[in-house]
C-alpha cells in the first residue's frame, strides 16, 4: 500500500471514530436531559420512573393545596393533589409557585418521586383560562377510559356473582326487602318393616 493511500485511510478512519463518539456524546447527553409525561394513573401503575426526573402532568384537585414555612431554610413548602380526575397523587414544592396556579387549573410539574411522593422542582401553570396542554389533555382522557373500563370489569364481575345468589326465588321479606327462600329439603322416606 503506497503512504499517500495509507495516510488518508488513516484520516478517513479517525474522522469515523470521532464522529462515532460524538454521537454518542450527543445521544447520552439528550437521554439524561429528556423527561416523559406522566399522569397520575401511569403513576400509580409503575410506569413512571422511579430513578429519574420526570414530568407529572394533570389538574390541581379543589380543595388540596396546603403550605407551611420551613424556619430553617425560610422557603415556603406548598402541598397539593394533582389528578388527572380519574387517580390523584401528591405532590410536594418548595419555592414560588407561579401566579397562575390555582386549584381546578392544569398544571405540569418536572420532579421525582421520593417515599411516594412527588417531589417537584419546577411547576408550570397552564397561561389561559380555557386552554389545556394537549399533552395533559390526552393523559387525562386514557386515565378516563382507563377507569371507565376498569369500573366496567368490575361491573361485570360484581354482576355475575348476583347471578348466581339470585337463581333462587326470592319472597318479599321485612319492609320490602327481597331475600332469597330457602329451598325446601327433601322429604325423608321412612321405610316400615312388617
Amino acid at each position: 500500500m503506497n503512504p499517500v493511500r495509507k495516510r488518508r485511510l488513516t484520516i478517513a478512519l479517525l474522522v469515523l471514530v470521532a464522529g462515532g463518539v460524538a454521537g454518542a456524546l450527543v445521544t447520552q447527553a439528550l437521554q439524561e436531559n429528556l423527561t416523559y409525561l406522566h399522569s397520575p394513573a401511569e403513576v400509580i401503575a409503575g410506569k413512571a420512573p422511579l430513578d429519574s426526573a420526570f414530568r407529572l402532568g394533570g389538574v390541581v384537585l379543589e380543595g388540596s393545596v396546603s403550605n407551611s414555612r420551613i424556619e430553617a431554610t425560610r422557603e415556603v413548602e406548598y402541598r397539593f393533589v394533582v389528578t388527572d380526575r380519574a387517580y390523584d397523587y401528591p405532590v410536594v414544592y418548595r419555592g414560588v409557585l407561579p401566579d397562575l396556579f390555582r386549584e381546578g387549573q392544569s398544571i405540569i410539574a418536572r420532579g421525582r418521586i421520593e417515599e411516594s411522593v412527588f417531589v417537584a422542582e419546577e411547576v408550570l401553570a397552564k397561561h389561559d383560562e380555557s386552554y389545556m396542554p394537549p399533552d395533559v389533555a390526552d393523559k387525562i382522557t386514557q386515565a378516563q377510559i382507563a377507569k371507565a373500563e376498569e369500573l366496567k370489569r368490575a361491573a361485570a364481575a360484581s354482576e355475575s356473582t348476583t347471578d348466581a345468589t339470585h337463581d333462587a326465588p326470592a319472597t318479599q321479606g321485612f319492609e320490602g326487602a327481597t331475600e332469597a327462600s330457602p329451598q325446601p329439603e327433601p322429604a325423608a322416606t321412612v321405610k316400615q318393616e312388617g
